[in-house]
């Protein structure tokens, strides 16, 4: 029985709330319950380290503190990015010949507007790589807003050509977090930390790519907005990602590691091998996908609570609960309250 009974990605992970606090920091204190009431989450959530919000709610917080702050990255850079940053800055590349033009373009437009650092994208050999490189007189730029500008690069270029732009690295001078595995879906390549600089290095053919979209195409993609470039969309899948689809399709059946091994093709020894080469494990990848699917549904569908536990594996309520605890440090019903 391969049954869910709200609506549900089960490829759309959940975001930490250490992101959330991270955009909150810049906000008035006043307004951060205000502010996450209204993007449905619970204010208990943002004093739990291990608590996490859906995609759809980080998407909404962005938006309200995007609008009221009148900054495209609320508080994270020097100076604010007004609203219509985004806009102004895709109009600038639609009509570049080429994704090495649109590049450069990118680097320059952020050189008019922000102190912070500057954007260069370079083609070396076979490899082409986007690099941020801060300016010795201006204030830190913290390890949330290196991530979030190479990510603006990354999904601004992946619409531009439509394809996301598989990336042989990224790397970034900040030590490794607690929730490093978080990047796996984030980027849709290995992400080292403890680098010496911050930069994605990928395949330099893509640099000749054409761009594809034009004027009309950019509404919808500023609709959405941070939603198509923030987040992978899973067309380049890394081992993690097939794995995780496989798990989400066979619940709440228990999927095993031997059988997983066996639909992709590889022996139990590879697929670990591979999951570790990606910072992950099969355990951990099952767990994250048990919890954000029970995430989406608490807080999508008024579901019981047991039949969610049943649809993510778990034969008894209490099970469930001890499990969700230890995943989010909240009980299920810290979501189900969410406004």
């Amino acid at each position: 029985m391969h049954c869910q009974r709200a609506s549900v990605n089960a490829l759309s992970p959940t975001v930490p709330i250490s992101v959330v606090n991270g955009f909150l920091c810049g906000a008035d204190p006043m307004a951060i319950t205000r502010l996450a009431q209204r993007s449905g989450i619970a204010a208990e959530l943002l004093a739990e380290p291990a608590a996490r919000v859906t995609q759809e709610q980080f998407a909404t917080l962005y938006r309200l503190l995007a609008h009221e702050h009148d900054d495209e990255m609320p508080g994270i850079f020097s100076r604010p990015l007004r609203n219509g940053t985004l806009k102004y800055l895709c109009l600038s590349l639609l009509d570049a010949p080429r994704l090495e033009v649109a590049l450069h373009r990118f680097g320059q437009f952020f050189h008019l507007i922000l102190d912070d650092f500057r954007i260069e994208s370079r083609r070396d050999g076979a490899s082409g790589y986007v690099e941020l490189m801060e300016y010795p007189a201006s204030p830190a730029v913290s390890m949330l807003g290196r991530e979030l500008m190479l990510k603006l690069v990354h999904g601004v270029t992946s619409w531009l050509v439509r394809k996301e732009i598989p990336l042989q690295a990224v790397e970034l001078p900040s030590g490794r977090p607690p929730l490093a595995s978080d990047h796996l879906y984030l980027f849709p390549g290995p992400v080292h930390f403890g680098c010496e600089r911050s930069r994605m290095i990928f395949d330099a053919a893509y640099l000749d790519l054409p761009v594809r979209q034009r004027k009309p195409d950019l509404e919808k993609f500023l609709a959405r907005a941070p939603e198509d470039w923030i987040f992978v969309s899973f067309a380049e899948q890394m081992t993690c990602h097939r794995v995780r689809q496989y798990v989400a399709d066979r619940l709440p059946d228990p999927p095993t590691i031997e059988a997983a091994a066996l639909a992709l093709h590889c022996s139990v020894r590879t697929l670990c091998r591979r999951l570790a080469a990606e910072g992950t494990t099969f355990q951990a990848i099952k767990d994250d996908v048990r919890r954000d699917i029970a995430i989406q549904r608490l807080t999508r569908s008024a579901d019981p609570i047991a039949a969610i536990a049943f649809d993510v594996g778990f034969d008894n309520p209490t099970a469930f609960h001890r499990a969700f605890r230890h995943w989010t440090g909240s009980t299920p019903n810290a979501y189900r309250r969410a406004p």
